[in-house]
């Protein structure tokens, strides 16, 4: 494949608004020892691209600036060292960054061949949502069949995966939303209840709903009040995962429940993570997601893809929340 000199780019001309997104020319980047290059078709658009457009989530050292941590196309080139792909291999890949380009360079280990049966738009869907849900659920948290799961936000890329995961492997699975259409699109993907966060408690619901046991595990991109909620929400021996604080980072609570139900509160963020750890993560998805994607079981709920140009107007939708599921872009 031969390549281009320069390529097409959307850079953050500063930090604020979606307007600071802006299309740029670059030199196309050239795969290190490890690396591929992959000619991206399809570039997933997330909450820590938002982060990062807003000056909130700084790229780990040595990653590219340019925002994009999922990419869906086909190996351009590859660099020494790298014994699995091949140039014309159609590829997904988890990014340290620079997906909001036609080029961009990833750690081989964290490609994936894109599974049986899906469209290269739904494969740009998969790895960010993917590879956090696997790592938080099932990693940390140890869900296990027959346990209960309560996801917030769970019309949300992260959510809509978490729900049809959970449920494939035999877990029962609640959430939260924030409207009728978003409930009605969560039962049908396998939630047992969705629970209307303006209207209701959930706490006091999942409470009825387990017959005063309580949940154990719960899956938190909100934080801020949810947090002691969450303590009293949980069952003995409860698993409580933070992966985002869109609600706040700075909380005061009782933490004594903490204690008193043996419970373990941890989070984590995917992208300063090792090159090793997202290999581990890679190596499980393939093995036990890979076979439920290409049959059917499970799939990336989209919603709206956007050219790259528009990635202004990507990152627009995603601060509403009226999305159920994934936002992408089409590159070229």
């Amino acid at each position: 494949m031969s390549l281009p000199a320069t390529m097409t780019y959307m850079m953050l001309d500063g930090h604020g608004g979606p307007e600071v997104l802006k299309p740029a020319t670059m030199a196309v980047p050239m795969p290190g020892h490890g690396e591929i290059l992959i000619k991206v078709a399809v570039a997933g658009v997330n909450r820590p691209d938002v982060q990062q457009r807003m000056g909130q989530y700084n790229p780990p050292p040595g990653a590219s600036p340019i925002p994009g941590l999922e990419v869906a196309g086909e190996v351009a080139a590859v660099g020494p060292g790298c014994t699995r792909f091949k140039v014309g291999d159609k590829v997904c890949a988890l990014t340290p960054g620079g997906g909001y380009a036609e080029y961009c360079v990833t750690p081989e280990p964290q490609a994936l061949p894109i599974p049986k049966g899906l469209s290269m738009i739904e494969a740009g869907a998969v790895p960010e949502t993917f590879f956090t849900v696997w790592t938080n659920v099932f990693d940390r948290a140890r869900l296990k069949p027959g346990e209960t799961l309560l996801v917030h936000g769970g019309s949300s890329g992260i959510g809509t995966t978490a729900i049809q995961l959970a449920k494939a492997f035999g877990s029962r699975v609640f959430c939260t939303v924030g409207g009728a259409d978003k409930a009605e699109a969560c039962v049908k993907l396998g939630a047992e209840r969705a629970i209307n966060y303006k209207t209701e408690d959930f706490v006091e619901v999942t409470k009825e709903l387990t017959d005063g046991k309580g949940i154990d595990v719960i899956l938190d991109m909100v934080g801020g009040s949810y947090v002691a909620r969450n303590v009293r929400a949980a069952a003995i021996d409860g698993r409580i995962v933070q992966i985002a604080w869109l609600g706040g980072s700075k909380v005061e609570a009782d933490f004594m429940m903490l204690m008193i139900k043996r419970l373990t509160w941890s989070g984590s963020t995917l992208r300063p993570r090792s090159i090793a750890d997202k290999a581990a993560m890679a190596q499980a998805l393939e093995q036990k997601v890979w076979p439920l994607i290409e049959a059917g079981t499970v799939r990336p709920v989209m919603f709206k893809t956007f050219k790259l140009a528009e990635a202004a107007e990507a990152h627009r939708l995603m601060e509403t929340s009226t999305h159920i599921g994934k936002i992408v872009m089409q590159v070229g």
